[in-house]
């Protein structure tokens, strides 16, 4: 130290060399708080929350937006351009498309919410059982391996053709086709967290399986299930529009992107708007989605965190 920063009272010696202060390399950070703190570290789920909020604003309030009735049919009006009257232009039968695109949000937010919540539930279930039962494990995986070799559109499609066409037949089949990748994740977290030592020490003590479960095991699974519901909620709806869009999916009465894009594809070469605007929408409710789920994850595990 120097003599500047030397106690009272004492003083160096003759002929002692002192060194003197040397200036701080690295400054003292000092960490963001609020609202602005939250947007640098973690600007993914920031980005991603607020397009996904600003969709769900759409969804709720879109009678409010100087929308009409997205079924009102009137054919003097058909195939219009986009204007300042039809702002997103008019289908083949007259009915005003930026209607029918904002009453379709509602369709495909909530597909996406109902089987990512559905199939995060069941699958939790299912996984839980078989990471801890050997004997129900043999038998459930294998029911989801096989499950799991059809691709999930084809389960789906496969489901919706035995059952009529429906919001809350597209939700079941698409859930069903979903779980068992749900499933087979909670089971890999649930087989790993058993080596545990906590885990094996409530074991030696003779601790109830059902206690375990709900106290050391299924808190762990929560973070890498709720980053696994925001891919199945963006999976499910890209999923609805496909089945939509091939006519299997939600009836042509229900305004939905898929049906929307289904109409226009027609008509793509000389009245693109029509297919072109849902596609938009589509991309970036599903973009939210992923954004929010990658900024989940780098906020969750420690390892991805981005941040001193």
């Amino acid at each position: 130290m120097s003599a500047a920063t030397l106690p009272p009272g004492i003083e160096i010696p003759p002929g002692l060399a002192v060194a003197a202060t040397q200036p701080d390399i690295l400054s003292n950070v000092k960490p963001k708080r609020g609202f602005i703190g939250f947007l640098r570290r973690y600007p993914t789920i920031a980005i991603g929350g607020g397009l996904l909020l600003m969709m769900l604003a759409i969804a709720v309030f879109a009678p409010y937006f100087w929308t009409v009735d997205p079924t009102a049919l009137a054919p003097a009006r058909r195939t219009r351009e986009p204007s300042a009257m039809y702002w997103f232009g008019t289908d083949m039968l007259g009915r005003d498309v930026y209607s029918r695109v904002l009453y379709g949000s509602r369709v495909s937010l909530l597909v996406g919410a109902s089987v990512a919540i559905c199939a995060s539930i069941i699958g939790l279930t299912i996984g839980l059982l078989s990471g801890f039962n050997r004997i129900a494990d043999s038998i459930i995986m294998r029911i989801m391996d096989g499950m799991m070799s059809i691709p999930s559109i084809l389960l789906a499609i496969a489901l919706m053709a035995l059952t009529r066409g429906s919001v809350q037949n597209v939700i079941l089949a698409i859930t069903i086709a979903e779980i068992p990748r749900v499933s087979r994740l909670v089971r890999g977290v649930v087989l790993s967290l058993r080596e545990q030592p906590y885990v094996e020490a409530a074991v030696a003590s003779g601790t109830r399986t059902i206690v375990i479960i709900f106290k050391h095991i299924l808190p762990n699974t929560l973070a890498p299930l709720t980053v696994q519901a925001t891919y199945i909620c963006a999976a499910a709806m890209i999923t609805e529009a496909i089945l939509s869009f091939i006519g299997a999916g939600t009836p042509p009465i229900i305004p939905s992107w898929g049906n929307i894009m289904a109409e226009g594809r027609a008509l793509w070469q000389v009245k693109p708007y029509i297919v072109f605007f849902p596609a938009v929408f589509l991309s970036i409710t599903v973009l939210a989605v992923n954004l929010l789920g990658d900024g989940l994850r780098d906020a969750i595990d420690p390892r991805l965190a981005k941040r001193l």
